[in-house]
């Protein structure tokens, strides 16, 4: 099992500084987009496209910070031609690296909506359904870049289980807008809209998922994509 320790026993100091900094340049993305998804999410509740507006416009950031990891990426795995844990450290921050773009891009995405939605009228679901769903998918968030942080398997599987709640919540709140836009059409404009900021939203707690198994993969070295929940568990328990 991959311990936090074993990053620290290269020969070579300056591998050990790479390692750290590929890490470190990750999570500092990361960290961004989890600021960029709360603030779409609170643009789109208050209305305001000017929020709205500024995270558009500051995602190519998020892009820039996504190229310069790849290349960093590129460059160990030319120069040091990693092995054994390092090299599955090198291959889940590229797998994880494109993970958190995409949220990044979905997150631009509920921006995109709020604007949008600023320009209708109120929506008779007052966004009940983005704001439960945009906080669940921001913990999932979190909790994935924390057990990456940690190499936390335990914490990784509960981001999985998590996105099957998620899933379940995203039925349901798409069950309840079409009810809305039944009673009314007036309001079939402004719910089609927050229904698009929901698929976003569901579609970040899937990204959040990846980085989850990406996490397991990187410290027990299983590649549990593409599993049935019980499967993915079960084969975590296993090899423990």
């Amino acid at each position: 099992m991959l311990k936090q320790e074993d990053y620290k026993q290269h020969i070579s100091e300056q591998f050990n500084s790479e390692l750290e900094a590929i890490k470190n340049h990750l999570l500092e993305m990361g960290g961004k987009v989890e600021q960029q998804l709360g603030a779409a999410v609170e643009a789109l509740i208050a209305g305001d496209s000017g929020a709205a507006e500024e995270i558009i416009n500051r995602d190519h950031e998020v892009n820039e910070m996504e190229m310069k990891i790849d290349d960093e990426c590129a460059n160990i795995l030319a120069r040091r031609q990693p092995a054994a844990s390092d090299l599955r450290l090198v291959v889940t921050v590229i797998k994880v690296n494109t993970d958190i773009e995409r949220i990044g891009d979905e997150a631009a995405k509920v921006a995109r909506q709020a604007v949008k939605l600023s320009e209708e009228s109120v929506s008779p679901s007052n966004h009940v359904e983005v704001r439960h769903i945009g906080s669940h998918v921001a913990s999932m968030l979190r909790k994935a870049l924390d057990a990456f942080a940690r190499l936390d398997v335990d914490l990784a599987v509960e981001v999985v289980k998590d996105d099957i709640n998620v899933d379940r919540e995203y039925g349901s709140a798409m069950r309840s807008l079409v009810t809305f836009m039944m009673e009314d059409p007036r309001d079939i404009g402004a719910i089609l809209n927050e229904m698009w900021a929901l698929r976003s939203l569901e579609r970040i707690g899937d990204h959040a998922s990846n980085i989850a198994e990406h996490v397991v993969y990187l410290v027990r070295g299983m590649d549990v994509r593409h599993q049935e929940l019980e499967s993915f568990v079960e084969q975590v328990e296993q090899s423990s």
